[in-house]
């Protein structure tokens, strides 16, 4: 990957909707170029998907919480177990005194609760620990340029 495609990720993560003669023309290259560009970063997977970025708070989902879930069994075979709830957005296999981290949206810290509750239905659950955020200063993808 070089400075280029390195230029286009930036881009298209700024406004994906835009077109490939514009992404070509701020990267110097023809639209088909940068077409081509794209699709070979979408084929090698580092372009995962396009998605629009919506408001989670508009939908009703405004109450953001980090759930560190305490096992007593090894939990990297339960992904499936994890995106079964909907309220779960990420799940990540860590290292510390969990071993589990998943991201949860709901509308109320009641509906918080009855995601906790599922979560200790998965088998090897013991316990979680939630932290409930009050305020997101920000959030920022990967910058590729960075890398």
């Amino acid at each position: 990957m070089d400075h280029i495609d390195r230029s286009l990720l930036a881009r298209l993560q700024q406004d994906a909707t835009q077109s490939y003669a514009a992404l070509g023309q701020a990267v110097g290259l023809s639209a088909g170029a940068a077409h081509e560009r794209v699709r070979k970063l979408r084929e090698r997977g580092v372009i995962r998907r396009t998605t629009a970025e919506v408001d989670p708070a508009a939908l009703g989902s405004g109450v953001l919480a980090y759930v560190m879930v305490e096992s007593s069994a090894w939990m990297g075979e339960s992904a499936d177990a994890f995106a079964a709830l909907p309220e779960v957005l990420e799940a990540h296999v860590i290292a510390g005194s969990a071993s589990v981290l998943v991201k949860v949206r709901t509308a109320t810290t009641e509906q918080l609760q009855d995601v906790l509750r599922r979560l200790y239905a998965i088998d090897g659950v013991s316990g979680t620990q939630a932290t409930v955020v009050l305020e997101t200063f920000f959030e920022r993808p990967v910058d590729p340029t960075a890398v």
